[in-house]
């Protein structure tokens, strides 16, 4: 089997790839009923890594670490290894998803609030009515239980969508997926209160812009200090890219 492609940020490989083809890439190991770890990854992911060694094995651990952030893309490019564009968690959730409702597959969803995990189902519920929810979980739950892992266990659902937000969707799923038989196991952050209506995306003319990251500030300005990881996270790939040239 051919290697895939990656580009290496700060350390963290993301495989070059657009959405699309990853979305297609797994479907088919759902197909062969095969086990995959997928880290969607932006700035602050990255940086994490750098200042915490357990949740960089962690992410090593991943089969696939995809582009979630336009930092990440900008960054491949001063690198002068383009990435082809974002893979966002929430996108390849609903491109997930549109493919699960036409074939069927079955969905596990593990995160937020009750009521906005309930919120979730409902409204996956009427936009993709042929997705089989075989279990669900929100997030705040006793670590040491495994209850979760075992309903996983006997639902063995196609794809298990961890919405505890980072460092904790990653820590569970490196910690849980080797009891499971099968299934991807996706990070996919805050995905499930979009869905729900809870957090309105930016319009996609923001998103075209690159400008997502502004759209959120705005409508939440007490994100301002995370925003704060991005002008670090340029400063260290540029020490990176220099650091390479020599």
């Amino acid at each position: 089997m051919t290697k895939d492609r990656t580009v290496s940020i700060l350390g963290v490989n993301f495989i070059h790839i657009n959405l699309r083809q990853m979305i297609d890439r797994l479907m088919e190991h759902v197909k062969n009923e095969e086990k995959k770890f997928v880290v969607t990854a932006n700035p602050e992911i990255v940086l994490h890594t750098l200042e915490d060694e357990t949740y960089k094995k962690n992410v090593e651990k991943a089969d696939y670490v995809t582009a979630d952030g336009i930092g990440v893309v900008k960054a491949a490019q001063m690198l002068g290894q383009p990435l082809p564009e974002r893979v966002t968690g929430f996108d390849m959730f609903m491109g997930i998803l549109e493919k699960a409702n036409e074939q069927g597959s079955s969905v596990y969803l593990l995160g937020a609030k009750d009521e906005v995990l309930q919120k979730t189902k409902q409204n996956m519920n009427k936009q993709f009515p042929n997705v089989e929810i075989a279990g669900s979980h929100h997030g705040f739950f006793d670590w040491e239980d495994d209850a979760i892992i075992r309903d996983i266990q006997e639902t063995k659902p196609d794809f298990i969508f961890v919405a505890l937000g980072f460092p904790r969707q990653e820590q569970w799923i490196a910690e849980n997926m080797p009891y499971a038989e099968k299934g991807i196991f996706v990070g996919i952050g805050g995905s499930f209160d979009v869905l729900a209506g809870e957090v309105k995306r930016a319009p996609e003319i923001w998103q075209k812009l690159n400008l997502e990251w502004f759209y959120r500030l705005s409508k939440q300005p007490t994100r301002w200090k995370r925003m704060l990881a991005l002008p670090r996270f340029v400063g260290k790939v540029m020490y990176q890219k220099v650091k390479g040239s020599k």
